[in-house]
């Protein structure tokens, strides 16, 4: 079940948010007048409600998400039992690298085994390991991720170990970030599994964010892909250099409206059921360099790798050199974890080549300029991201000649205005203005316009029902356009 279909938007999500709310109505006053409950009755619900949506998509592997919160509690309680000092401490190590192991063994066997077979029986030379037919787990990438983020900052005692074992489960669990994150740390979600305050207010904030991330996905990023999909899908014969061009820039957004979209979503959810769930973009196309880029998208993962990986690897406190190789080794790991073959990695070495060379003084060049920074950032990340629609080096290579060398590719046995019509071209302008541009501006003239004496509430409350209108009419066009068109899943989800 994706958050883009018809069963999670009619049935799913009404059904459970409905009960949600029946589910929360007792509860006496806190301290301040506000209803304070909780929420353990609201929690279960979600829980099994969570555990439907998994199953939903994946029923084969619901026993997989079973065993992986069942093990990461049970090691989570035996790190949290006292003991003499000393022992107690060397126990709490052995169990921290038990749990490590554990999560990486699940997410190695059910996303990497082939790839290191594979790779393993070309170095040798012959079939030693037999490959093997695995389909990959929805959103084990993300919940392994989360589990080795619980038993690390419970070793390192910045939480304390989680007694109800239903906590734990709607930790790994919750549905709007299961399958795709965000990633978010056991520390920050833990204290709104029994303290969370529901409002009006902050349904209402879910709702829009919603059907933002609806819109971006169905009306946007669908859109864009269709014509990508219809490029990669040529011979390579007819493919020239306006149409590598237009794949490149096409899937770059795509890829961006699809991500950030469902980000929307899974945050919109969250507040709809009280939750504050991670920001995952700060508009990244607005970047002035690879590294700005790195501050803005998928900002969990990012966060993660720079905590658990980049920092107990000395970060930057043992010198350049030991810098830069800390930063390749993170974004190897990076290129690895979005898919199980060479192009990822290559892709993620990209970036890191492209931010030691920032670092080695290309970065403070780019200060020196407004617009030359952010068209070398989109141009630099552009180019990477063909590594990541191809699935192939040497496809990828065809398309980067094409690109790069368009005087020499130029025959095919198609016309641009035949695979890219009016309707996309429209689509591809809206989405280009709205990756920051129209809200940067937004921003500045709302800021003088509706500044001191001059925002009244009357203001706010007009600013509000356009915004109403325009909501509502986003989701009548994002239900229409999911009602004519066929079933299209979100990118993230194969990584």
């Amino acid at each position: 079940m994706v958050f883009s279909s018809m069963i999670f938007i009619w049935a799913f999500l009404p059904i459970v948010f409905i009960l949600d709310k029946i589910a929360g109505l007792p509860g006496g006053k806190g301290p301040r007048g506000g209803v304070l409950r909780k929420n353990i009755p609201q929690n279960v619900l979600l829980l099994v409600a969570s555990l439907l949506f998994y199953a939903w998509g994946q029923p084969d592997y619901l026993w997989l998400l079973l065993v992986s919160i069942a093990a990461n509690y049970l090691i989570g309680r035996l790190m949290g039992a006292r003991g003499a000092a000393l022992s107690a401490r060397t126990a709490r190590l052995v169990l921290l690298i038990a749990g490590i192991v554990l999560n990486l063994g699940i997410l190695g066997y059910y996303k990497y085994f082939n790839f290191f077979a594979n790779t393993l029986n070309r170095v040798l030379g012959r079939q030693l390991v037999e490959m093997r037919q695995i389909a990959l787990p929805l959103g084990v990438s993300f919940f392994t991720f989360q589990a080795i983020t619980y038993l690390v900052d419970l070793y390192k005692g910045k939480i304390p170990a989680e007694k109800n074992i239903l906590n734990m489960a709607l930790y790994f669990s919750f549905f709007p970030k299961i399958t795709q994150g965000p990633i978010e740390k056991y520390r920050d979600f833990a204290p709104q599994l029994a303290g969370r305050r529901q409002s009006v207010q902050k349904m209402s904030e879910g709702i829009r964010r919603f059907i933002y991330g609806l819109a971006k996905k169905v009306l946007i990023a669908d859109v864009l892909g269709a014509c990508v999909d219809t490029i990669y899908g040529f011979e390579i014969g007819n493919v020239n250099g306006s149409f590598a061009w237009i794949a490149a820039l096409f899937y770059s957004l795509q890829l961006y409206y699809d991500f950030s979209g469902y980000s929307d979503m899974a945050v919109g959810l969250g507040k709809m059921f009280g939750f504050d769930l991670a920001e995952n973009f700060d508009y990244p196309y607005l970047a002035s360099s690879i590294t700005d880029f790195w501050r803005r998208w998928h900002m969990t993962l990012m966060s993660w790798f720079r905590e658990y990986l980049y920092f107990p690897l000395g970060g930057s406190r043992k010198g350049k050199v030991r810098t830069y190789i800390n930063i390749f080794i993170v974004f190897m790991a990076s290129g690895l974890w979005h898919g199980a073959s060479w192009d990822f990695i290559c892709w993620g070495l990209y970036h890191a080549v492209f931010q030691v060379i920032e670092r080695l003084g290309l970065g403070k060049l780019l200060d020196r300029t407004r617009v030359i920074k952010h068209i070398y950032a989109c141009l630099v990340v552009c180019v990477g991201w063909v590594f990541f629609r191809a699935g192939d080096m040497a496809l990828a290579l065809q398309y980067l000649k094409r690109m790069f060398l368009p005087w020499m590719y130029t025959a095919s046995g198609y016309a641009v205005p035949e695979i890219v019509g009016h309707r996309t071209i429209l689509v591809f302008v809206c989405a280009v203005l709205g990756c920051g541009i129209v809200q940067k501006a937004w921003k500045h003239v709302s800021g003088k316009c509706f500044s001191g004496k001059h925002r009244s509430e009357t203001v706010c409350l007009q600013y509000g029902a356009a915004e109403l209108v325009f909501c509502m009419v986003l989701l009548a066009l994002s239900i229409l356009a999911m009602v004519s068109s066929t079933y299209s899943a979100f990118l993230y989800m194969n990584f």
